[in-house]
C-alpha cells in the first residue's frame, strides 16, 4: 500500500535566504490588476519597448533556414566571438582575442559563470548599492558574501575610492561596478573610474567585474569609458560582462558575452559546459548581425530615451515630496521619495516606507513602480521609462495627482 502523505520537499541551504524577484512580484499583482480591467501602467521593466531590428530577425531567419539549428562549440561560435573581439577594439579601444571572449545564454549568465568558477565559501564580492538584486542573490547561491556598499545621491550613487579601500579586507575576490546603472543610471565618468582603478591597483588580489549592458544608452555628451581601456594592470584582472538586449531590443533572444582574461574564459567555459552548453544558435547568429550590421539605431533609439529621461524627471521634481536626479544613462530614473514618508493618504493610511508608498501608488492609481528596498536602498523608487511617451505622460499624471492628495508631514 501506497503512504498516503506527500514526501516533504527540502530546499538547498544555499536557496534558503532567495526569494522570486520583488520586481516579478509586482509585475505579477500588475497583471492581476489589469485582469480585473484597470488600466495598469507599468514602469518597471528593464526592457526596452522598441522592436529588434529588421536586418536582425532577417539573420535569424536565414540561420534556421540554412541548418544553423545544430549545437555550436561551448564558448560561442568562431564568428561571433570574432565579432565581439572586433566590437571592443572598434568602440572601446580594448584588444581582446576570441579565446578571450564567452558566448552565454544572456549577460546574467557571464556573471553567475564567473562567480561559480572563481568563489569558494567565504570569499567576498564588493558590490556598490543601490545595485541589480540579481547580483548579491548570485553571490549568496555561488557561496560567496556580498559586501554591499552604501552609496547616496551626493555622490551620484556611485562608489568613492575610500568607500571601496575600507570594504576590501583579504578575502575580497571582485568589486563590481555597473555603469550605466540598473537602476539609478549613474554612470562612472573617466576620472571617477580612475580613482577607483587606483584603489584596486594597491589590491592586486581583487578582480573587477564591469557591467557594460548600458553603455549605448548614456546622454548629454557623456563619455562611457571601460575601465578595462584605462589601465593595462587592471585590463588582466577584469570580466568585461555585455550582451545584445538592452541596446539592440533583443532581451528575448537571450544573449550575452563577456570578456576577460583566458585563463577565466576557460574556467567559465566548463562552467557552462555542465548548465546550459552552448547558447542558442540561432541568438548567436542574430546578434552577429546585431554587432557587425547598421549601427546607427543605437543613436535614434538613445534620442528617443533621452527625451523620456527628461519628461520623467521633469515630472518627478514638479511633485510635492519627491525628487530625483538627472541619470547619466540606461532608461531608469531613481527617485527620493523621503519627502512622502509619514504623509497620510485619503484613506487615512500612513506611508511609512518606500514599499508601502509604492504599493499604495499601484494600488490607487494602477501606476506600477518598483521600491529602492528592492535594489538595497531606500527611501527611493525605480521607474522605468522604457515605455511608450503617452504612457509616460499618463503614468506622471497619475503619481502628480496622487501625491497631491497626501497630507504630508510637517
Amino acid at each position: 500500500m501506497l503512504d498516503s502523505q506527500a514526501p516533504t520537499f527540502r530546499r538547498s541551504a544555499r536557496l534558503q535566504s532567495q526569494k522570486v524577484s520583488e520586481i516579478l512580484a509586482i509585475g505579477a499583482r500588475a497583471a492581476e490588476l489589469r485582469s480585473e480591467g484597470h488600466p495598469v501602467i507599468v514602469l518597471g521593466a528593464g526592457e526596452p519597448d522598441f522592436p529588434t531590428p529588421d536586418n536582425v530577425i532577417e539573420a535569424a531567419h536565414r540561420a534556421a533556414l540554412n541548418g544553423r539549428t545544430t549545437y555550436t562549440p561551448l564558448a560561442g561560435t568562431p564568428e561571433l566571438r570574432a565579432a565581439v573581439a572586433e566590437k571592443f577594439k572598434r568602440e572601446n579601444g580594448i584588444v581582446y582575442t576570441p579565446s578571450e571572449v564567452i558566448i552565454t545564454a544572456g549577460a546574467k549568465q557571464v556573471i553567475f559563470n564567473a562567480f561559480m568558477a572563481t568563489l569558494d565559501p567565504g570569499d567576498e564580492v564588493v558590490i556598490p548599492a543601490p545595485y541589480w538584486t540579481t547580483y548579491s542573490a548570485m553571490v549568496d547561491i555561488c557561496g560567496g558574501v556580498p559586501v554591499k556598499v552604501t552609496t547616496s545621491a551626493d555622490t551620484g550613487f556611485k562608489i568613492t575610492p575610500a568607500q571601496l579601500e575600507a570594504a576590501i579586507t583579504p578575502k575580497t575576490r571582485w568589486l563590481m561596478l555597473n555603469s550605466p546603472s540598473n537602476p539609478t543610471g549613474a554612470a562612472y565618468g573617466i576620472e571617477e573610474t580612475r580613482a577607483i582603478l587606483a584603489v584596486l591597483e594597491r589590491h592586486p588580489a581583487v578582480w573587477l567585474l564591469s557591467d557594460e549592458i548600458y553603455e549605448h544608452i548614456v546622454y548629454d555628451d557623456f563619455a562611457c569609458v571601460s575601465p578595462a581601456a584605462l589601465s593595462p594592470a587592471i585590463r588582466q584582472r577584469t570580466l568585461i560582462v555585455n550582451g545584445v538586449s538592452k541596446a539592440y531590443a533583443m532581451t528575448g533572444w537571450r544573449l550575452g558575452y563577456g570578456a576577460g582574461p583566458e585563463a577565466l574564459i576557460k574556467a567559465m567555459t566548463v562552467v557552462q559546459s555542465q548548465s546550459t552548453s552552448n547558447a542558442c544558435s540561432i541568438s548567436q547568429a542574430a546578434a552577429l548581425a546585431a554587432l557587425t550590421g547598421p549601427q546607427e539605431v543605437l543613436a535614434e533609439r538613445r534620442d528617443s530615451f533621452r527625451a523620456r529621461r527628461d519628461l520623467v524627471v521633469s515630472a518627478i521634481n514638479a511633485m510635492p515630496g519627491l525628487s530625483c536626479r538627472v541619470p547619466e544613462g540606461a532608461f531608469y530614473a531613481f527617485a527620493s521619495c523621503e519627502g512622502v514618508l509619514g504623509a497620510q493618504t485619503p484613506e487615512g493610511r500612513i506611508l511609512e516606507s518606500d514599499r508601502e508608498f509604492c504599493s499604495w501608488i499601484l494600488e490607487t492609481t494602477h501606476v506600477a513602480m518598483v521600491p529602492g528596498a528592492a535594489f538595497g536602498l531606500s527611501p527611493y523608487f525605480r521607474i522605468s521609462y522604457a515605455t511608450s511617451t503617452d504612457e509616460i505622460e499618463e503614468a506622471m499624471g497619475r503619481l502628480a495627482r496622487a501625491c497631491d492628495t497626501l497630507v504630508l508631514p510637517v
